[in-house]
């Protein structure tokens, strides 16, 4: 074989000494990965270096050979997960052809990357290959079909396209307009050099049928194509990475004037391999979303004058940019007092609500959030609900910081076993505790989470959702001592704590966070309640109360006999003489004897000439929260 010119080590290296042990003057092994050592001339041990790469249990040994000729082992990187180099080895400029790429490498370099998908692994294929792409000295943009204008197509001379196939070989939902026009279009691609990756499942009739098609397509409307298509099933990581890294390093030959230099195939390789760390850097490409026309209204709040309203704005934005984006536009060209926290987009700070939804704006794409639903998009901005207001969309967020500060996340750690990491004692914890506390503190803005709970604007002295679920997490984990637990459950049982939580409803809506946080949130107060026995007014009237008004929407007279009272109430009041009086209708309303049906099933909750007081509907069902709770902390 010819010499080996360049050797590298891809990520997921187990350390087993292999390659040391077979060629110790190229591979040494530390700790957690292998490392190639520094200065080593890899074509001096080139037998020795195919020998460690087929010993190597894990095929993360990569190489390359003089010119070209001898392809990468089968560790090659040709699955989707990037490669990442531990060393990298110069080679000679013989060997490279340093220059050669200079004339190729000039001008427009965009690489347009389509993709037709129904369950996002195209779009996510397309966005690592836009990632990639910048290996290869390309610029990578990625285009949802949905949208898309055909016309512009004609002007790209590189172009990619992943198609998954939807149903019995039917385009997906978003590619089906756009393929539909190709159909027609004609011979309007003579300058577009292009290459397919179709997605489908060997399970059905007609596999990989949209992507064929596309490239079918493609072809007919006048386009070259410079790498085969692949049709890749259900596990497409692998086939589907081996195209990628195929396509990209011809497509990448395309120079400006979209000519295709086939002979630079092997230079382009040599400089991506060598540019890989550059590659596996930075963040993945954003989609490209069509322009959307759209009427943003943003709630506007002036302290000096104390007055409040909307502004309305008719605007035309591309569906990718976020709502920060939006905003600061507004602020740039239309009005400059326009006020907002503005920050990086995952800054915990800024959030606001659109269209109802509460949101980190620079994390929420335009063309998720604004429906045209016949009367054009509405984007509608307010602030945060739960907090004062300060100016416009500002918020002043010291009264969750107050709530906080007051919780005492008391942690303690108790004695627990560990085991032996080198020269120090590690404590170790069950993966799947793990796993699952790191998934419950998975939430981006506590500040945005204390005002997804509908009870916290009537009720300012309760600790909020955010507080509860930060206790609770401290609760579960092993770590914590009993001591330290048990002071966390106690202050959950306060007055101000879990117990206040109406219902887990207006959480749960709000997107994976509120998902996450209400599992705590009930988590928590069925802790809470299990510790006091469920006894007491609070866990009566509170717990059990609500969730009938909430899941009724109505006060029910038998919760307050059966849940409220309980049987030792309904006997007090048999003793007291009440029951009595409403049983042989003792009253001078003049209503009938049996109250509805309620007097059949629950007696004797609807028997008796009572006025009606319940059984009608409830708006501010917090307000009647609120009572009970100021009721219990009196008598």
């Amino acid at each position: 074989m010819s010499a080996v010119v360049k050797v590298w080590i891809d990520e997921g290296c187990i350390t087993c000494d292999a390659c040391e042990n077979i060629v110790p003057e190229v591979f040494h092994v530390e700790d957690d990965t292998c490392i190639i050592v520094e200065g080593v001339n890899p074509s001096e041990w080139s037998d020795d270096i195919v020998e460690a790469a087929d010993a190597c249990p894990v095929d993360v040994i990569l190489f390359e050979v003089a010119g070209g000729d001898e392809a990468p082992t089968e560790a090659a990187p040709a699955e989707v997960a990037e490669a990442v180099p531990v060393v990298e080895l110069a080679t000679t400029a013989e060997s490279v052809g340093e220059g050669a790429l200079d004339g190729v490498m000039a001008g427009d370099r965009d690489l347009h990357i389509l993709f037709g998908s129904q369950s996002g692994n195209a779009e996510s294929l397309c966005a690592l290959i836009a990632k990639k792409a910048a290996g290869y000295g390309l610029v990578g943009h990625v285009h949802d079909m949905d949208g898309f204008d055909l016309a512009s197509m004609a002007g790209m001379k590189r172009v990619l396209i992943a198609c998954s196939t939807w149903g019995e070989g039917e385009q997906p939902d978003n590619a089906e307009v756009l393929f539909n026009t190709a159909k027609e279009a004609g011979k309007v691609l003579p300058g577009t050099h292009f290459s397919v990756c179709a997605l489908g499942d060997t399970s059905y009739e007609f596999f990989c049928q949209s992507g064929i098609e596309w490239d079918q397509i493609i072809e007919k409307m006048g386009g070259t194509r410079v790498h085969d298509r692949v049709d890749c099933d259900v596990d497409y990581d692998i086939p589907a990475g081996a195209w990628m890294v195929e396509a990209l390093s011809r497509i990448a030959c395309v120079d400006d004037s979209g000519t295709f230099h086939e002979e630079l195939i092997p230079e382009m390789v040599a400089f991506a391999a060598g540019d890989s760390a550059a590659a596996g850097s930075g963040d993945v490409a954003s989609v490209a979303m069509p322009e959307i026309q759209l009427v943003a209204s943003i709630f506007r709040y002036d302290a000096d004058t104390g007055e409040t309203g909307l502004d309305a704005w008719a605007c035309a934005i591309p569906g990718h940019h976020s709502v920060l984006d939006l905003l600061r536009t507004l602020k740039a060209t239309q009005d400059g007092t326009l006020t907002f926290r503005d920050g990086a987009a995952d800054d915990p700070t800024t959030g606001v609500c659109v269209n109802g939804r509460l949101v980190l704006p620079g994390l929420t794409r335009l063309c998720d959030i604004a429906r045209d639903k016949g009367d054009g998009a509405q984007v509608r901005i307010e602030p945060v609900a739960a907090y004062d207001v300060i100016r416009d969309l500002v918020v002043d967020y010291s009264t969750y910081d107050n709530l906080r500060t007051a919780s005492k996340p008391w942690f303690v750690n108790r004695q627990r076993g560990g085991t032996h990491a080198g020269k120090i004692v590690i404590g170790t914890m069950d993966a799947v505790v793990a796993t699952e506390l790191h998934a419950s503190n998975d939430i981006g803005s506590p500040q945005l989470l204390h005002a997804t709970s509908d009870t916290v604007p009537y009720n300012r002295s309760y600790m909020g959702p955010a507080v509860v679920c930060h206790l609770w997490n401290r609760s579960c984990d092993p770590r914590i001592s009993d001591k330290s637990r048990t002071a966390i459950i106690e202050s959950l049982a306060h007055t101000n704590g879990v117990k206040s939580e109406t219902d887990m409803a207006s959480i749960h809506r709000q997107g994976s966070m509120g998902k996450i946080a209400a599992k705590s949130v009930l988590e928590a107060k069925t802790a809470v309640l299990a510790h006091d026995g469920y006894n007491g007014r609070h866990g009566k009237h509170v717990w059990w109360y609500t969730w009938s008004i909430k899941s009724s929407g109505k006060v029910n007279e038998t919760t307050l006999y059966r849940t409220v009272l309980g049987p030792m109430g309904l006997a007090s009041n048999a003793l007291s003489g009440v029951s009595a009086r409403m049983i042989f209708g003792f009253t001078r309303t003049g209503r009938p004897m049996f109250n509805e049906l309620l007097g059949m099933v629950a007696p004797p909750a609807g028997i008796g000439k009572m006025p009606k007081q319940f059984n009608s509907s409830v708006e501010n069902h917090h307000e009647v929260i609120s009572i009970f709770n100021e009721m219990d902390g009196r008598f």
